[in-house]
């Protein structure tokens, strides 16, 4: 039986010598790589026999295995990508925000997967699974859960449909593709092809948030299918609340309030980077006693080296920081953790910042609801409003929130152990 002092975890007797396969791009890349290998662990820590199947391998752990050959992979990825280039007009900007499934190696064959009762598809684009490869999952007799870390599974191609609602239908008229696409073009095609899926092939879906559930039920593929909520997992026993001093020698800051804004690229126009640019320099100009105790830290990749030469706010660019450690230490020194993304499906930075002890300021409307309520353990500023989220940054640079009251907090909802303890239910309850 579950004990939720975490001391002792009984596995469900019928889970007993039953075998899971987590299906993922990678094991490391991308911010569902890195949750779905924390699921794999923490998984794992808790006795079920949990293995990863993935398209591309960086981590040494020894649970995790590619599928095929370095130049087969190459070849599905390139096949697709080349197809889906002149739907877009050969427009690179729009090149990665659609996939089709089509030329996907698919997983069946692998010896993991033969062996697994269960399959945990997470995301599975770019060359490795298409709707042939789940339907061949199905026909082995296998149990199938899929976590939806983004909308592709309730669209037809897209990964994120922003303000368009063709989902909700039948696709089509797709607004990433040539000439905003047509009632039968590409979108719609592949629409089509996993609507027959589903007719035929029980799933039982996760989604990462309760908006992104919100949106598959309103979805015309997923809406008479199970779909439950179950966050991403967190490593949140591992962040500290209180700045720690042995680490002065990493990064000694020098301003009394810090403000981070973390992202793996800073410069994608979804971070919304120019939104929380403008605020910044909007507490410069109006409330310059706040702007000279403040300093802004950013971390992650630049496409544009110029991109933050506007900001007259004091600021650092600390660049992609890959070491878990100092995360910890930037998170646990900040007094803000800062995210101006135009859409989230979740918003793992904010849970990192509380964990640190940080309150996060951010635009709502979608996933950081829920890790976000306004006004008690963060503010949620109005969508694209510069004063806004300035104003959020102010209120949360007085607010006077206990830094271990934020970190118990999201202990309590996103906690690996949490996490896999959910997951392990569920799995559960679809086992014969």
């Amino acid at each position: 039986m579950t004990q939720t002092n975490g001391s002792e975890y009984r596995l469900p007797d019928n889970l007993r010598g039953k075998k899971v396969v987590l299906v993922n791009h990678s094991d490391t890349l991308g911010g569902a790589a890195i949750v779905t290998f924390r699921l794999l662990q923490a998984l794992r820590d808790q006795g079920v026999d949990a293995r990863m199947v993935v398209y591309t391998k960086t981590s040494q752990e020894q649970s995790v295995d590619c599928i095929y050959t370095r130049f087969l992979r190459s070849m599905a990825f390139c096949l697709e990508r080349l197809r889906i280039l002149p739907a877009v007009d050969f427009d690179y900007s729009r090149l990665f925000k659609v996939s089709t499934g089509s030329f996907a190696l698919n997983v069946h064959h692998h010896p993991w997967v033969k062996e697994a009762d269960i399959v945990c598809l997470n995301w599975i684009n770019q060359g490795l699974m298409g709707v042939r490869g789940i339907r061949k999952l199905h026909e082995a007799g296998k149990k199938i859960v899929w976590t939806l870390h983004d909308m592709w599974a309730m669209t037809g191609i897209c990964h994120h449909a922003y303000d368009c609602d063709h989902y909700r239908k039948e696709c089509g008229d797709c607004q990433f593709l040539s000439g905003g696409g047509s009632p039968g073009d590409l979108s719609h095609k592949c629409w089509g092809k996993k609507h027959r899926l589903l007719g035929d092939v029980p799933i039982s879906y996760v989604t990462v948030s309760h908006w992104l559930e919100e949106c598959a039920r309103s979805s015309s593929l997923l809406r008479s299918h199970s779909i439950r909520t179950i966050h991403n997992p967190f490593p949140i026993e591992q962040f500290y609340y209180e700045r720690d001093r042995s680490l002065y020698t990493l990064f000694t800051p020098d301003k009394p309030n810090i403000i981070l804004f973390g992202a793996a690229r800073l410069d994608d126009p979804i971070k919304g980077l120019d939104y929380a640019i403008d605020a910044l320099n909007h507490i410069f100009d109006n409330y310059p006693e706040i702007a000279s105790t403040t300093a802004v830290y950013f971390f992650g990749q630049l496409k544009n080296q110029e991109a933050l030469d506007r900001l007259r706010f004091s600021h650092q660019w600390l660049g992609m920081i890959n070491d878990f450690k100092i995360i910890r230490y930037l998170c646990a020194s900040a007094k803000v953790m800062l995210s101006t993304s135009l859409y989230e499906t979740l918003g793992g930075t904010l849970v990192e910042g509380q964990a640190g002890g940080a309150i996060p300021v951010t635009f709502g409307g979608d996933g950081r609801t829920d890790v976000v309520e306004h006004l008690k353990n963060g503010y949620i500023a109005r969508h694209k409003d510069v004063e806004d989220v300035a104003q959020g940054i102010m209120w949360a640079l007085k607010a006077d929130i206990p830094r271990k009251e934020l970190h118990d907090s999201v202990g309590e909802r996103f906690a690996s152990q949490v996490i896999a303890r959910k997951y392990i239910d569920l799995f559960s309850e679809i086992i014969d």
